[in-house]
């Protein structure tokens, strides 16, 4: 199925429910469609580029005056199995949240910790989604998509990803070029359950026995306690990275505030809490007109309604400049703001 459309309203495809509209849009559920639409469209080679995952993590500032791609693959096939592993190929358009519990029905470990997350599976490994002390990376072994330089389907093994922390090559050099159109995901048949982070432990112990099933229910249970339903309070989840820094400017950090949260990467640097330094900038729960930060997460931005993508935008300039007067520390934003 494809689907070309002009002056095509992105409200449906945007977490934050922000009102914006694309000069051209083209789905595509078949890798061959989007092969055919390039070669046989050359005028789009003068346009800017888009591409539109499930829209939980883009803040579109204003109408997008180019073409706006959106892979809509669907499908979950089994590639193989073994003793120890399944691995697993996902269509880019498959919900990712579906394929989790695709794969923890099954009995397959990696991505339960990843419950809830809104989204496709053709943006986590961009973003290499992460939370609860789980990231996409350690579970990805391929990355299928289209060159639309080249005009031709290409693959990456997990190697060449470059993946980081909320980072890829797809969101860096090949952002916007690099179509991706489905991903192949290695899993554990006996894996070694992560309850260290947050409340997941105690929150399965509420539950019974260890297991996938159950720390699957733990996370859903405990991102609904914090986080807004995206249908009922646009957002797009987490607005800001977690800083990091050196140790030795984390130390100082702690000198002045011993509370502040901070958890090592290496021997040279350190994760700050975000979400901490929001709060204690004094952004929590703050609102401005149709913008605010969500009462129970300081990571979140909320739309309360009739909110502008440029409103949204501002909003986030004043917190970033709150938190860097009173730590001396730049926010990132995780949001692709376009």
């Amino acid at each position: 199925m494809i689907r070309f459309s002009e002056n095509y309203a992105l409200t449906p495809h945007n977490t934050f429910g922000l009102k914006a509209r694309a000069r051209y849009f083209f789905e595509f559920t078949e890798t061959e469609d989007l092969q055919t639409f390039v070669s046989s469209n050359e005028s789009w080679n003068n346009l800017p580029l888009f591409v539109l995952g499930g829209g939980s993590n883009v803040l579109f500032r204003d109408d997008f005056k180019g073409l706006v791609i959106h892979p809509n693959i669907p499908g979950i096939f089994k590639v193989k199995e073994d003793r120890q592993y399944v691995w697993f190929e996902a269509g880019a358009g498959e919900v990712w949240d579906d394929f989790v519990k695709y794969c923890v029905d099954f009995g397959a470990g990696g991505v339960e910790n990843l419950s809830q997350i809104p989204g496709s599976v053709g943006a986590a490994p961009v973003q290499n989604i992460g939370a609860y002390g789980q990231e996409v990376s350690h579970v990805i072994e391929r990355v299928k998509g289209f060159d639309l330089q080249q005009k031709m389907p290409v693959e990456f093994p997990a190697s060449a990803c470059e993946f980081a922390y909320r980072d890829s090559l797809f969101k860096r050099e090949l952002k916007n070029r690099v179509v991706i159109t489905s991903v192949v995901f290695k899993l554990d048949k006996f894996p070694e359950f992560n309850l260290a982070y947050g409340q997941v432990e105690e929150k399965v112990n509420t539950l019974g026995e260890v297991s996938l099933q159950n720390i699957r229910k733990a996370v859903i249970e405990i991102r609904a306690s914090k986080l807004p339903d995206v249908n009922e309070l646009g957002n797009a989840g987490s607005f800001f990275k977690n800083p990091v820094v050196t140790v030795e400017f984390a130390e100082k950090i702690r000198e002045r505030f011993p509370e502040v949260p901070v958890y090592p990467v290496n021997e040279k640097e350190a994760k700050l809490a975000a979400g901490w330094l929001i709060e204690k900038a004094g952004w929590k729960g703050r609102r401005e007109g149709n913008v605010g930060v969500h009462e129970k997460q300081a990571l979140v931005l909320v739309n309360y309604g009739n909110a502008t993508g440029k409103e949204v935008f501002n909003f986030s300039e004043k917190i970033r400049q709150a938190v860097w007067e009173k730590f001396g520390v730049q926010l990132e934003r995780e949001v692709n703001c376009i």
